[in-house]
């Protein structure tokens, strides 16, 4: 539908739920665990994995020698997890093997848990982001989380993230554009914003070769890694360091030769207010994002008003929708699937397809 950007760029509402290709049903649904204080998701959180390492080694320590050594289990990259699991003592492999099978039982519980709720009956499969779903110890967890399921009658397939994480945050981003965005342009810019990282990158659509968008693929990225900075970075100075790095994107485009679309779509932790406010989810972020004098798409377009001559237009939504999107061109087959996404916490949304004609108004 031809629609002109410049009357647009206000127009479209931050975390949508209805999107070109889905309608969002669910995201950040914060789920208690049982009578504890705590959230479901917290028992299959990053440093949850790793507490059960911990709590193997501590059995282990009583009768006599850690076979992990010295290294602390929050210690562990998810590389030498891997390594460890492949190659590592036979006693060490098991450490990390009886991790592996309490972590998939506790994940299977919490999606029982969440096909509780109402905003996610009738999910026919779930995507399993984050970063654990890019290791053989991560898509070990999910084959096996799956198989425990289905053993106890639910017929449900968890399935890892087609990208990987680190680039499914950015690709996503492309499903939160409206169709006539695309008209002369094979390229957009895409931020994933994090606790630990901020990402920004030009994602090209590649819709010659896939007009359903499934060979968008990640040309340029920018990383940041806030967290850890001594003193940390201020909400105003990470503002200002994304949109230095989105500035230096569009140039590099231009010496790429990209036409890149007056778009940005940005996934950030939290939920996502229809004016770009967050209303909360953001305390992992730099300073405060949850004030109420605070928009971050408002600070983006000030920083960055056009592209190539074009006002821009930003769209922000959850991150966890927008990881999820990455994986729209790959779940026609079901009506209604979900995704979550493992790290510092536990990200989650849930979508149902829209027809085809829907898709094509949008």
């Amino acid at each position: 539908m031809a629609t002109s950007p410049a009357r647009t760029v206000a127009d479209i509402p931050h975390a949508a739920v209805q999107l070109p290709a889905v309608e969002v049903d669910s995201y950040n649904a914060e789920l208690r665990d049982g009578d504890e204080d705590g959230f479901i998701g917290d028992r299959v959180s990053k440093r949850a994995f790793r507490d059960l390492i911990e709590d193997w080694r501590e059995r282990l320590r009583q009768l006599g020698e850690d076979p992990l050594g010295a290294t602390p289990s929050q210690d562990f990259t998810k590389k030498k997890l891997d390594r460890l699991l492949l190659e590592g003592t036979p006693e060490a492999a098991g450490v990390i093997q009886g991790a592996i099978e309490d972590f998939s039982q506790e994940l299977a519980t919490v999606v029982r848990r969440f096909l509780r709720h109402k905003g996610w009956r009738d999910t026919a499969r779930i995507v399993v982001g984050g970063g654990l779903s890019g290791s053989r110890v991560g898509r070990l967890v999910i084959g096996r989380a799956t198989v425990i399921l289905k053993a106890s009658g639910t017929d449900l397939s968890l399935v890892p993230i087609r990208h990987h994480p680190d680039e499914g945050g950015l690709i996503g981003a492309v499903h939160l554009a409206p169709a006539w965005i695309f008209s002369g342009h094979d390229s957009l810019l895409a931020v994933d914003i994090g606790g630990t990282n901020i990402r920004a990158g030009v994602v090209a659509t590649n819709l010659r070769k896939a007009p359903d968008l499934s060979r968008a693929a990640v040309r340029r990225v920018e990383l940041w890694r806030h967290r850890g900075e001594e003193p940390g970075p201020s909400r105003d100075a990470a503002v200002e360091r994304l949109a230095a790095m989105l500035s230096g994107l569009v140039e590099r485009a231009r010496r790429d030769g990209l036409a890149l679309a007056p778009f940005i779509g940005v996934g950030c932790p939290g939920v996502i207010e229809g004016d770009g406010r967050i209303s909360r989810g953001g305390q992992n972020l730099p300073g405060n994002w949850e004030s109420s004098r605070f928009n971050l798409p408002r600070a983006l377009r000030e920083a960055i008003p056009t592209i190539d001559g074009h006002p821009t237009m930003i769209v922000m939504h959850n991150d966890a929708v927008v990881q999820g999107l990455s994986e729209v061109p790959f779940m026609r087959d079901v009506p209604r699937w979900g995704v979550l996404t493992i790290g510092t916490g536990l990200g989650n949304a849930r979508f149902s397809n829209r027809a085809a004609e829907a898709r094509d108004e949008a």
